[in-house]
């Protein structure tokens, strides 16, 4: 199976990563890709890119050597409200969100410090509830344990993903592997979808699923299921998110072959 898009990665404006935009255009065709996000950390993160990064966003082309590059963020889920909001548990100003093609929203350690099983499962049905994100990142990390038939239900019911993330099971997020299988058995059962990111720190990762593969090859895993397989099945959840960019790429979208 091949996944032509990449919705998880980091440039040097998160500055514990080594890529520039530049190498990442490079290696996303080198590494067969037809669409890549450049998702930079969100604001309450101690590494994240200024504001100013996300508004200027708009520079970078939507097509570089026939791959589609869509303008994200990696936000932090928030254990109170973000500032000047009643309900949004995500680090997600009003004035950014129409310069971002999606959102995706995680725990990390220095915005969030972990808790027990309750208040982690209630912290990220609250980010999916908020309305403006599209991905939970990294949802098997075993440092945020989690009721994971909830999360796949709060998921479906938000039409939003939960991304299986290809570094947690490298060097990253140590004992996610089990996490993610359950959590992919209950996926499959409550008919839900996910997203599939590298997380790619330094550009030759992107795009890079091998060990994802092998765990949803053993477990029989519906492909139909993975949102982020082409760039038409996840442009047009986009759409359903009334995300502009669905209609912006839909002439590139044309030129590539159709799915089987």
């Amino acid at each position: 199976m091949k996944i032509l898009c990449d919705t998880h990665s980091h440039t040097i404006a998160s500055t514990h990563a080594y890529s520039t935009v530049h190498d990442y255009m490079r290696d996303a065709q080198l590494n067969g890709l037809q669409l890549f996000s450049l998702t930079d950390h969100g604001p309450s993160m101690p590494d994240a890119p200024h504001p100013w990064h996300f508004g200027n966003m708009k520079i970078i082309p939507r097509v570089v050597n026939d791959i589609a590059i869509l303008r994200a963020i990696e936000a932090n889920i928030l254990p109170a409200p973000f500032a000047n909001t009643r309900d949004r548990y995500v680090d997600l100003p009003d004035g950014m969100l129409g310069y971002l093609d999606f959102a995706i929203a995680s725990f990390h350690e220095p915005v969030f410090a972990p808790g027990n099983r309750r208040d982690n499962t209630q912290a990220m049905i609250r980010a999916m509830a908020s309305g403006v994100i599209q991905i939970i990142g990294h949802p098997g990390n075993p440092n945020f344990p989690v009721n994971q038939d909830e999360i796949v239900r709060a998921a479906k019911d938000c039409n939003v993903l939960l991304e299986i993330n290809n570094s947690s099971f490298l060097l990253s997020r140590n004992g996610s592997e089990p996490h993610c299988r359950t959590l992919l058995e209950l996926i499959d059962k409550h008919d839900g979808h996910i997203s599939l990111g590298s997380d790619a720190h330094i550009s030759l990762d992107v795009g890079r699923f091998d060990r994802t593969l092998s765990i949803l090859d053993e477990l029989g895993f519906d492909e139909r299921r993975i949102t982020t397989k082409t760039p038409a099945r996840f442009l047009a959840f986009l759409a359903t998110h009334g995300k502009p960019v669905a209609a912006e790429l839909a002439p590139w979208l044309a030129t590539l072959p159709t799915e089987p």
